[in-house]
Formats: structure tokens, sequence, C-alpha cells
């Protein structure tokens, strides 16, 4: 079954490590979108998002649309994004 893994960035030297995590977690069952609020075009497409998953500190990942635990009040490490399923086959 596919996850859709959703990272939220401010492509910063916080949020690129979790970035590089996710990436390299992932597998052939995973679809990452990458929201960079630094990057985004102007109609900015994420805020949205952002609203509806909760999402109020960065770096944040959603897996299959529900913010992960960990991204509401610590750091994200690589055993939260596993829990997660991020790279399960």
């Amino acid at each position: 079954m596919k996850r859709q893994v959703e990272v939220f960035t401010a492509n910063c030297p916080v949020c690129d490590p979790v970035v590089q995590m996710v990436q390299e977690l992932a597998c052939d069952q995973c679809e990452i979108i990458i929201y960079d609020m630094v990057k985004q075009n102007k109609d900015k497409p994420f805020l949205n998002k952002l609203a509806e998953y909760g999402v109020n500190r960065l770096p944040a990942v959603t897996v299959n649309g529900k913010l992960l635990d960990c991204c509401r009040n610590k750091a994200i490490t690589r055993d939260d994004l596993v829990k997660a399923g991020i790279g399960e086959r």
C-alpha cells in the first residue's frame, strides 16, 4: 500500500537533515512531497495543508494525512520516521 509522505520545510539547517532522512528511508511504496516554504510559488498552495494538519513548527512530516506526533513538540528522529512506516515495504 502506498504511503503519502509530506515534508514541510523552510530550507534551513534544522529542516534539511529531516528532508534527507525521509528521502534516505523512503522505499518505492512512499510517495514523497516536499513543501519548501521558501521556494514555493506566490500562490502558496501549502498554506491550507498547514492549517488542515495543525502544523505550527518546522520541519514537519505527515504520513497519509496525519501529522507525526514528534512534529508537535520535539525533534524528528530516524526512529520516529520508521515507526510511522516510512521505508516500510
